[in-house]
């Protein structure tokens, strides 16, 4: 993920330092770290042992105390939290488990990059949340000329974030 699609998350969830996060699908942490500087906690899944390990330095290296990395799938996490953020190969399994793990008034957000992949996620989450929204995240540069200021021709799409609301 992009800092810009992560700086949607955390804006289109309230995301606060009151706020428990699961993480899932960590990667190198770069979403860990972010959402570690604003919530409460943070609890991150990695189910390649050896990403985890990449992820668990760079969380000690950003100091941060309130992240904890977890070497395993998230279908097996328990608690409650106010956030699940998904960036992984999402199943409607992940959704219901997701779901599950909300507190009332929690958000679920998911980063697919290929929309058949979003459809499993909007189709799975409609019957169970509610403000099931779909955003697709863009960035244009501009082009200035003497003549005037225009998009550029690179178009540069990162993916789609949903975000769904447990009543």
């Amino acid at each position: 993920m992009l800092p810009k699609d992560i700086g949607m998350v955390c804006a289109l969830t309230g995301m606060n330092r009151n706020d428990d996060v699961l993480d899932a699908g960590t990667g190198s942490g770069i979403a860990s770290i972010f959402f570690g500087g604003i919530a409460k906690t943070v609890t991150t899944y990695e189910i390649r042992e050896e990403f985890a390990k990449v992820c668990q330095k760079n969380i000690q290296e950003a100091g941060l105390e309130n992240v904890q990395v977890i070497a395993g799938d998230m279908l097996d996490a328990a608690g409650s939290y106010d956030v699940v953020h998904l960036d992984l190969q999402i199943t409607e399994a992940h959704i219901r488990h997701a779901h599950a793990l909300l507190r009332p008034g929690g958000y679920l957000v998911t980063y697919t990059p290929f929309l058949e992949q979003t459809f499993i996620v909007m189709d799975t989450a409609e019957p169970l949340f509610t403000d099931v929204v779909c955003h697709e995240l863009i960035g244009r540069e501009l082009t200035r000329t003497k003549r005037g200021t225009r998009p550029s021709t690179r178009v540069s799409h990162s993916g789609y974030i949903t975000v769904a609301r447990k009543e």
